[in-house]
C-alpha cells in the first residue's frame, strides 16, 4: 500500500507501481554506505556513545555467528553483517513518513535471500567438495534416492521461507501504519511506529540466525 506523503508521488503511476522499491533500495545502500563510512573512522581510544554502540553492536553479531557458525563461520560473518544491515535499514525505511519500505516489496526480499541460498551451498561444496552431496542423501544409502527428492524441496523452500517470512512481516507493518496515519494522523500511530521498529529488529534478527544456520550446515560434516 503506497504512504500518504510518498515522496516520489510525483513519478507517473506506472512507474512507482513497478519500481518504487528500486528507488527505495538505491536509498537504503546509500545509507548503508554512510554508516559504513561514518563507522569506520571511530577508532578513538576514548570512544563516544556512537561508536560504544556500533562496538557493541559488532560485537554482539560477532560473538552470537561464532556461537552458531563456530570458528570455520568468520569469513562469512561480513556477509551476515551487511545483510542484516540492509535488511533493518530496509525494514525501518518505511516507518519514516514519506519513504517506503523495499522490504514490503517481495522482490527486495527474494534478492537477499537467494544470495544466502547460492553462498551456503557454494561455501558447502567448497569446503566439501563433491561430497557436499551426501547432506542430501540421508543416513541410509538405501533412503539416498528418496531423501535427495526431500533434501532438495527442503532446501529449495529456504529462499521461500525467508523472502515470504520478511515479505509479509513488513509489508503487513507499512500497510496497519499507513492506514492509520489516513484515519488518525497523529497520536494513534504512534505506537504503531515503536512496534514497528521492534518488528524491523526482530525480522532482521531472523533473517540473519537462519542465514547463519544454513551457512553452519554447509560447513558440518554429513552424518
Amino acid at each position: 500500500m503506497e504512504h500518504p506523503l510518498n515522496i516520489f508521488s510525483f513519478l507517473p503511476n506506472e512507474i512507482q507501481a513497478k519500481y518504487i522499491h528500486v528507488f527505495m533500495t538505491f536509498i537504503v545502500v546509500l545509507i548503508t554506505f554512510v554508516i559504513g563510512s561514518v563507522a569506520s573512522k571511530m577508532r578513538s581510544e576514548i570512544p563516544s556513545k556512537g561508536q560504544n554502540i556500533f562496538e557493541l553492536l559488532v560485537s554482539g553479531i560477532y560473538n552470537m555467528a561464532i556461537d552458531i557458525m563456530g570458528e570455520e563461520g568468520k569469513p562469512y560473518i561480513p556477509l551476515i553483517f551487511a545483510i542484516g544491515l540492509y535488511v533493518f535499514i530496509s525494514n525501518v525505511l518505511g516507518l519514516i513518513p514519506g519513504f517506503l519500505s523495499p522490504t514490503s516489496n517481495l522482490n527486495s526480499t527474494v534478492a537477499p535471500a537467494i544470495i544466502v541460498f547460492f553462498v551456503y551451498n557454494f561455501i558447502g561444496f567448497k569446503k566439501h567438495g563433491i561430497g557436499y552431496i551426501k547432506h542430501f542423501m540421508g543416513p541410509m544409502l538405501a533412503l539416498a534416492p528418496l531423501m535427495i527428492i526431500i533434501e532438495l524441496i527442503g532446501h529449495l523452500s529456504r529462499p521461500l521461507s525467508l523472502s515470504m517470512r520478511l515479505f509479509g512481516n513488513i509489508f503487513g507493518e507499512d500497510l496497519v501504519i499507513a492506514i492509520l496515519f489516513v484515519l488518525v494522523p497523529y497520536l494513534v500511530p504512534l505506537p504503531m511506529f515503536f512496534m514497528g521498529v521492534f518488528t524491523s529488529a526482530l525480522q532482521t534478527y531472523v533473517f540473519m540466525m537462519l542465514s547463519m544456520i544454513y551457512i553452519s550446515g554447509a560447513l558440518e560434516e554429513a552424518h
